[in-house]
């Protein structure tokens, strides 16, 4: 019996090991990377920390509960799409250069471009964000750019590494079309590992400024969450950005639960013509890490955003309410608090000149 055990537990490790080996599963930090993570006021106990003590779950649930509801609760009937997302498959590559121009491409994902430079964020355009191809379907309809659509990238913009950020099959496809990467501290790791070069990366830890082309800038600013591809959280760093261009200041969210950082980053570089926030796939059980709608809005007016467009929805069920709550509930307590929401469809093209922009209800159709 006790060969018998041995046997299973060495088949078991195995598999583990065979299984994260694979490309998608990127690559640990090692030599100089390694020991500027370790260097980092923010990484102790081997791994990076957020500014305030940030639980997996909130008080009052377990990972047992959440399991069961995930799996054996009755699902909401509109967890997913009865029909096809509407979208709009604009062509990414003959945008005019000296259009200013944001376009969301379903979930965190969102191309910009403004005063000639562009910037891709979050790109997940395979058809699944996890790492098995069985697991986490793209919504019919949210699916219609691919990484074939994407033009010659000035700036990669990655903000942790999680699957549904950080998507291999994507990043690997567009390699050879992205200038420059921009990404916390440890996630090269895996972009070198999926042939990109050292000295293609801009990798570095919160409150870092780093001076682009065009006398662009951009700031790591905080960011309430947790990294991981594989079994160890944690040992990347995760993000937000602050973009500031000659004329413009963009807030790029990343996935965050609502804490103080906000009021910090509004304090300091605020307020923001446009803020690009994460907005879906929330749960009371873990709202330290993706806040609630409630908690988006108050980070909005943390931020002193003039213009609020929410990403982070319409694409995936992760998490089980409807999928066209996020949009309904932000829309609904946003003009409560008379912010400017706006919410085009995937590939619906938003002029960031524009001061009136207007959307059309599109997820009530």
């Amino acid at each position: 019996m006790i060969y018998t055990i041995i046997i299973i537990v060495f088949v078991i490790i195995l598999l583990y090991f065979l299984v994260t080996g694979q490309p998608v599963f990127g690559a640990e930090a090692r030599g100089e990377r390694l020991v500027r993570m370790q260097q980092s006021k923010h990484f102790k106990n081997k791994q990076f920390q957020n500014l305030s003590y940030t639980p997996s779950l909130a008080e009052g649930h377990s990972m047992i509960d959440v399991m069961y509801d995930f799996f054996f609760k009755n699902k909401n009937p509109l967890l997913k799409p009865v029909k096809n997302i509407p979208s709009i498959h604009t062509d990414l590559k003959n945008l005019p250069k000296d259009q200013d121009i944001f376009i969301w491409l379903g979930h965190s994902s969102y191309y910009i471009q403004t005063e000639s430079v562009s910037f891709l964020i979050d790109p997940l355009l395979s058809l699944y964000g996890s790492p098995f191809k069985f697991f986490n379907k793209a919504f019919p309809g949210a699916d219609i750019f691919k990484p074939g659509d994407i033009p010659n990238i000035d700036y990669l913009v990655i903000t942790h590494d999680h699957y549904d950020h950080l998507d291999y099959p994507t990043v690997k496809a567009i390699k050879d079309r992205v200038q420059k990467v921009i990404l916390p501290l440890g996630v090269g790791a895996h972009l070198e590992r999926w042939g990109y070069k050292p000295e293609q990366l801009i990798e570095e830890e919160w409150w870092t400024e780093v001076v682009l082309k065009n006398n662009f800038k951009i700031i790591f600013t905080p960011a309430r969450h947790f990294s991981g591809r594989k079994v160890q959280r944690n040992v990347t760093l995760w993000t937000s950005y602050v973009l500031e261009t000659p004329t413009k200041k963009l807030f790029l969210g990343g996935d965050s639960g609502y804490d103080t950082h906000f009021k910090m980053i509004g304090e300091k570089f605020g307020p923001f013509d446009y803020v690009f926030i994460e907005n879906g796939q929330y749960n009371e059980a873990w709202k330290y890490i993706h806040g609630l709608p409630q908690d988006v809005i108050q980070a909005c007016i943390d931020l002193k955003a003039k213009n609020i467009i929410p990403v982070h929805s319409s694409k995936f069920a992760l998490a089980l309410h409807a999928w066209n709550e996020p949009l309904e509930k932000i829309m609904s307590l946003g003009k409560a608090k008379n912010l400017n929401i706006l919410t085009p469809m995937i590939g619906q093209p938003l002029d960031l000149n524009k001061l009136d922009n207007q959307f059309k209800t599109w997820w009530k159709d």
